[in-house]
Order: C-alpha cells, then structure tokens, then sequence
C-alpha cells in the first residue's frame, strides 16, 4: 500500500512498530519532511525538520536497548491519531503521554505530546 493510500491509524502503527523495533529508516519513512513534533504547553516545536529529529531518535532514544512504547489507549478523529503511550526503558524511567499525530497525505505532518506534569 502506498504510502498516501493508508489510513491515518495504518501510519501511525507503522511508526510505533518501527520505535519499538528501533529501525530508525523505517520510523522516519513515516513523517513528513516538514514535520513539527510540540511538546506541550511550550510553544515553540522541539524539532521543525526531519533531519533534527532523524538524529535525536537516532542519537538519544534508538541506541536505549530497552526502549520500548505501548498504546494504553488509541482514538482516531479524521486525519487526527491520539494515543494515551506508555514508554519504557527512558533513563528517567516509565513515562506516560498523550500524543497526537496528525496525518496529511499518508505522513504525520505534526505531532503534539502532552504529559501528566
């Protein structure tokens, strides 16, 4: 299936089995070359082109052996995917968030987290 043709749930499952499998190539294959990844309530996006996020992944998250992240709960509006994530194997330990990934043309174009504190 290409890429534009899948669902937004079908991208957003391909991502998270591309993190968990920590095949960085296959995990950017799924975001948008203009992707802009928030980390709420900051304003400013923590990454605002592919490449600065393709090397923290790369850099900070793919080289954890124990990395690892679980939907809790999934609900999908429109071209909108918002996962409850627990994430494990983090040196700060088991963090939960909510992401949402919005998908534009088969790629998740922007991604907003929101976490408990």
């Amino acid at each position: 299936m290409a890429a534009a043709d899948a669902t937004p749930v079908e991208v957003v499952q391909r991502q998270l089995e591309a993190y968990n499998a920590h095949d960085l190539a296959a995990f950017m294959a799924t975001y948008s070359e203009s992707i802009r990844l928030y980390r709420l309530p900051n304003a400013a996006p923590a990454f605002d082109s592919k490449a600065a996020m393709a090397e923290f992944y790369g850099q900070q998250r793919f080289n954890l052996p124990g990395l690892r992240a679980e939907i809790v709960n999934r609900m999908v509006l429109g071209n909108k995917v918002v996962d409850h994530e627990r994430v494990h194997g983090l040196p700060e330990g088991v963090i939960e968030a909510v992401a949402i990934y919005e998908v534009v043309d088969g790629l998740i174009q922007t991604v907003w987290f929101v976490y408990p504190r």
